[in-house]
């Protein structure tokens, strides 16, 4: 299994970015959001599973878990959350996006919408 690294469990969403492009072993990433809140705002390539379908889908990220997994929200918090049971459950490379989806759009792509 492959060491966590350096970052802590959040990581800035330039960080996130920076995973998600790596060449090497791009980062999963998850929205944990809502299926409304998806359909309002999403960033490219996010893999949707809402926290609340999480636990029924762990096989699921099986194959993912030796790649970084980067998990966002609308604010940070639930993604937090999402981060620790899955760090729980073995996916020790696994990050929540400080500021979520909202700090993604003022930072990163302004073209996501906020709400």
């Amino acid at each position: 299994m492959n060491a966590p690294g350096p970052d802590g469990p959040e990581i800035t969403p330039a960080r996130a970015r920076e995973l998600m492009l790596d060449p090497q072993a791009p980062a999963l990433l998850i929205d944990c959001r809502t299926r409304e809140e998806h359909a309002t705002a999403r960033i490219d390539g996010a893999v949707l599973i809402p926290m609340n379908e999480l636990a029924a889908k762990l096989d699921e990220l099986e194959d993912h878990q030796e790649r970084p997994i980067v998990v966002h929200c609308h604010h940070g918090m639930r993604s937090m959350q999402v981060t620790m049971f899955l760090r729980s459950k073995g996916f020790e490379r696994t990050y929540s996006m400080a500021g979520g989806i909202e700090r993604w759009s003022r930072e990163i792509d302004p073209s996501v919408p906020r709400y």
